[in-house]
């Protein structure tokens, strides 16, 4: 990981949260978007939080207690949001991902992530408790 900010250098590590059954629900939404160009366009979003972190609006914005989402505008005026957490190991985990149909972030969009974030962390920790 670098911390320097070189350009052309990623600053943090980009995973996919996952299931206790092994699925990735965003690498999972993420397939199932069209048109593909949607696809690009939440990929290159992603990146540039990926290349760019610590970053803000308008790309990324915080919804609080370490809850943060990338922001992606798509084909036909549609929204989409990818939200995410920085764990532990300093890696962004994609936990929830969905097109915006309100103004506002829906509440039980967020509850779905942080739902989320709690499995992987507890994933985390049950993997530093079995390795040591």
């Amino acid at each position: 990981m670098n911390v320097s900010g070189a350009p052309g250098q990623k600053r943090i590590e980009v995973i996919f949260f996952r299931t206790q059954a092994g699925g990735e629900p965003v690498r999972e939404w993420l397939k199932s978007l069209q048109p593909v160009e949607d696809r690009k366009q939440i990929g290159i979003d992603i990146k540039t939080v990926e290349f760019g972190w610590p970053i803000g609006m308008p790309v990324c914005r915080s919804l609080g207690n370490g809850l943060y989402e990338v922001r992606s505008n798509l084909t036909g005026n549609r929204i989409a949001r990818v939200l995410f957490y920085v764990d532990a190991e300093n890696r962004m985990v994609l936990l929830h991902a969905f097109i915006k149909k309100s103004q506002k972030t829906p509440p039980a969009e967020i509850e779905l992530a942080r739902k989320n974030q709690s499995l992987h962390e507890a994933s985390l920790r049950l993997r530093n408790k079995d390795s040591q």
